[in-house]
């Protein structure tokens, strides 16, 4: 490849997984149009399930037709502005949560839907979008409150080590799901009041004979077995908030047979409850400022997933080192 070009990565067609979708292809990079801005792309968020799901053609609210663009945050270095933009130098930090923006070396995009960033970091991507929807799920879906139990499935990952973190800065009582020591030990390090290793304990034991009054606040990334053990341990007026559901993600959706959910919730006056940060756009502003000034003063940390991925031939492996589980932190592709 030489200067002029870039690499990007589309879904040529629709497929069953990830890598079966996807092609690498190669593009003249982009001049701007008056009211445009050009990135060369640093960091790219990896969301496996979108991803994933994107490539099955089964994102309801999105109708595409392949090809089409992936990957949706970044963040780089603006190279070259139109004449008509002001808020923005060469050489400066943007962020852009475009879909299509992501898995790219290089976009052009209406400056008015970048923002601009101190430094391009994985750790401020990590806050935009991904912090944002942990935030903006407990506190407009999950109706959070203090001194409550709250609950967050694969807690160690992108989204779930945000919550726990905003948990527990509004006085709740936290516990954590997770598969490994390393993830134990993150989240041990985020303060999490109580963590579970599925892996060594059941977590359904555990929620009947320590939580006998059940879960106010459940945040479920996980789906399955693990979503059902969620609705059966939520407390009187619990809420269950669906971030996702990655057990499936990789899979067919299973097959369930047993008696509706109505029955579990019913006497509870409980409540199931569905997040899809597309569906709550009016709230991104105020989260994202609110959590980069929670940054900036130390009062949470991003961690990032300590493997490495480099350059847009490594996005597919970064996507299915994602859907294994065994990621702690979130997972950053680098350009």
């Amino acid at each position: 490849m030489n200067s002029s070009t870039y690499k990007k990565l589309v879904a040529k067609r629709f497929a069953q997984n990830f890598k079966s979708a996807i092609e690498i292809i190669e593009l003249p990079i982009p001049k701007p149009t008056p009211d445009e801005i050009i990135i060369r792309n640093k960091f790219a968020g990896v969301n496996a399930g979108f991803d994933t799901l994107i490539c099955r053609g089964d994102v309801s609210y999105i109708n595409l037709t392949p090809p089409f663009d992936l990957g949706v945050e970044a963040v780089g270095e603006v190279i070259a502005a139109g004449e008509n933009v002001k808020d923005f130098q060469i050489g400066e930090a943007a962020l852009t949560t475009v879909r299509g923006g992501g898995y790219r070396e290089y976009q052009a995009i209406n400056a008015s839907l970048a923002f601009k960033v101190r430094e391009a970091t994985p750790e401020i991507l990590t806050l935009m979008p991904t912090g944002v929807s942990a935030l903006v799920a407990l506190e407009q879906v999950g109706e959070m409150k203090s001194q409550e139990v709250v609950l967050v499935t694969a807690a160690a990952g992108g989204t779930g080590h945000i919550a726990v973190q905003l948990a527990k800065l509004a006085g709740n009582h936290v516990i954590g799901t997770c598969g490994s020591d390393a993830k134990a030990h993150l989240l041990k390090d985020l303060g999490c009041d109580r963590i579970i290793n599925y892996r060594t304990e059941n977590l359904n034991q555990v929620l009947q004979e320590e939580y006998p009054n059940g879960v106010n606040l459940v945040f479920e990334c996980v789906g399955r077995q693990v979503f059902d053990t969620c609705v059966d341990n939520l407390a009187v007026r619990g809420r269950l908030v669906v971030i996702g559901f990655v057990s499936e993600y990789g899979n067919n959706f299973e097959p369930v047979t047993q008696p509706r959910i109505y029955q579990k919730l019913f006497w509870k006056a409980a409540s199931v409850r569905g997040f899809l940060m597309p569906m709550y756009k009016e709230y991104m502003v105020e989260a994202r400022d609110r959590l980069f000034h929670l940054f900036d003063s130390k009062k949470i940390k991003v961690a990032i997933d300590p493997t490495e991925f480099q350059g847009i031939e490594s996005i597919p492996t970064a996507v299915e080192h994602l859907l294994s589980g065994r990621n702690c932190g979130k997972v950053v592709v680098m350009f």
